[in-house]
């Protein structure tokens, strides 16, 4: 029987110091925590006492059915031995706005593991948001809109701005590339400079593959040009265009989205943020599909080591459906 308690009556969290150090614990309660990470979105282990990326990896193995390989990033972040990577390389004093992890893809992961290492000594609290509760507070025809023409996303690799090509893809031959792209659904284009720039259509509203529960899943607000820091976005407009951003969203049909509608997805999410201080040694298993998680700013050292599984894929057909690969 697990001891589950709640933050907000929303972050479930499961406290077990006295096991851990006890190897048969998590893959003994590894249904009941995945059962209710569908069920609220996120549990919170604390007490396992995860203490390095080893450690991270064999907890993660024991959460997840599968492991993914991270594709296309969009900022830069180490791969670790055992399938698991270093948190986004990010500027501590900046947020991260609420996102679902790779839900550009035509695959994303079905669910992530993030493992504290070293907790941070201010700042940088666990932050989830619902994302059926966020699709229910939008407005009606701001979602309509978005399931009819879904959302793109554009990109630009290259060695100034954004992740270089060769690192995003795995790969620094342009025929695996192109590829890649052919195989899901990604438009290219080489630049002059040996850049790359990429375009992709994806769904802003899916129904979650497990639950069925409808969701507003996207990365429509972090990834567009009103949700960068002002000075920054300001810096690279004049020095590269709109068009040159290392990432920038549209509605779908390629229409710009305007500052206020970015402003108003982020201040949904604002409603529905719940938040957790880390604490060193806690593992957190999120559904990335019904729950956006973002990182907020810190101060001190901080190392969290993340795991990305079960993957899930877009049914050919129906872009708002997903699978279970």
């Amino acid at each position: 029987m697990l001891d589950i308690s709640y933050h907000d009556d929303r972050l479930p969290i499961v406290s077990a110091p006295e096991l851990a150090h006890d190897p048969s614990w998590l893959p003994a309660h590894r249904d009941r925590l995945r059962s209710v990470a569908y069920e609220r979105g996120a549990v919170l282990i604390r007490g396992l006492a995860v203490a390095d990326a080893g450690q991270a990896a064999e907890a993660s193995r024991h959460l997840l059915d599968e492991l993914l390989i991270e594709r296309e990033p969009f900022a830069p972040r180490r791969s670790l031995p055992g399938g698991v990577y270093t948190s986004t390389e990010w500027p501590a004093d900046q947020p991260m706005c609420m996102h679902h992890e790779l839900s550009y893809g035509r695959e994303m992961p079905g669910m992530l593991v993030f493992s504290c290492l070293v907790a941070p000594t201010r700042g940088g609290s666990i932050a989830l948001a619902d994302a059926a509760a966020v699709l229910r507070d939008l407005p009606a025809h701001l979602v309509e809109q978005f399931v009819r023409v879904g959302w793109e996303l554009r990109r630009n690799h290259n060695d100034v701005i954004g992740v270089p090509w060769p690192e995003a893809f795995g790969s620094s031959d342009p025929a695996d590339v192109e590829r890649y792209c052919r195989d899901n659904d990604i438009e290219w284009q080489w630049t002059a400079d040996g850049g790359l720039q990429t375009r992709r259509r994806r769904p802003a509203v899916l129904d979650h593959p497990v639950t069925g529960v409808r969701v507003w899943c996207n990365q429509i607000a972090f990834l567009n040009e009103w949700t960068m820091d002002p000075a920054v976005r300001d810096y690279l407009t004049m020095a590269f265009g709109v068009d040159g951003l290392p990432y920038l969203t549209r509605f779908g049909d390629e229409k710009p989205i305007d500052r206020a509608t970015v402003e108003l997805i982020n201040e949904v999410y604002a409603r529905h943020t719940v938040r957790e201080p880390w604490r060193a040694g806690d593992v957190l298993l999120v559904d990335n599909i019904r729950t956006a998680h973002s990182r907020e700013p810190y101060e001190g050292e901080r190392e969290i080591v993340v795991a990305m599984g079960d993957p899930v894929a877009v049914t050919s057909g129906d872009q708002s459906k997903l699978s279970v690969r």
